[in-house]
């Protein structure tokens, strides 16, 4: 059964859905309205971690995640999760680290398409030129993002 928070944050409210004991989303859009508010303990978990994370105090997360997509898609967002805090990567290195490195715009949609964003750190992907590119969320909220891992590293 889905179950989703609404979490206020600095960059407005976050959407966080579960389902079966993992996250199956964390979204600045608002997704799943029909499923029930709930305060279950993965969904509290999750936002305590989120506000240590917007606090500055969080690096990590720990919670158990389940993004919906493709297998390439998986791979990138697999990928991207391993880049550490306050660093970044280009579309060329991820799409050369899950081996097609041509793949550069897919990687792109793949990040359009992340379900779970801040988690799956799709905010630490750039242009090749250092440029921010896009984000979902916006880019006023992928330059946030990165101003306060940058402060906190």
């Amino acid at each position: 059964m889905l179950h989703r928070l609404e979490l206020p944050t600095p960059l407005g409210p976050l959407t966080l859905v579960e389902e079966e004991e993992a996250l199956i989303a964390v979204d600045f859009r608002p997704v799943y309205p029909d499923a029930p508010l709930a305060e279950t303990p993965l969904l509290k978990q999750a936002a305590r971690e989120l506000q240590a994370y917007f606090a500055g105090r969080l690096k990590a997360f720990d919670l158990p995640l389940r993004p919906a997509g493709t297998d390439f898609y998986r791979q990138v967002w697999q990928q991207e999760a391993l880049i550490p805090y306050g660093e970044v990567r280009t579309y060329q290195q991820v799409a050369e680290a899950v081996g097609h490195p041509r793949a550069c715009r897919a990687v792109g949609t793949a990040n359009r398409r992340n379900p779970i964003s801040i988690l799956i750190p799709c905010h630490r992907i750039v242009a090749k030129s250092g440029s921010l590119a896009g984000y979902a969320g916006g880019i006023d909220k992928k330059i946030y993002l990165l101003a306060l891992e940058e402060a906190h590293r």
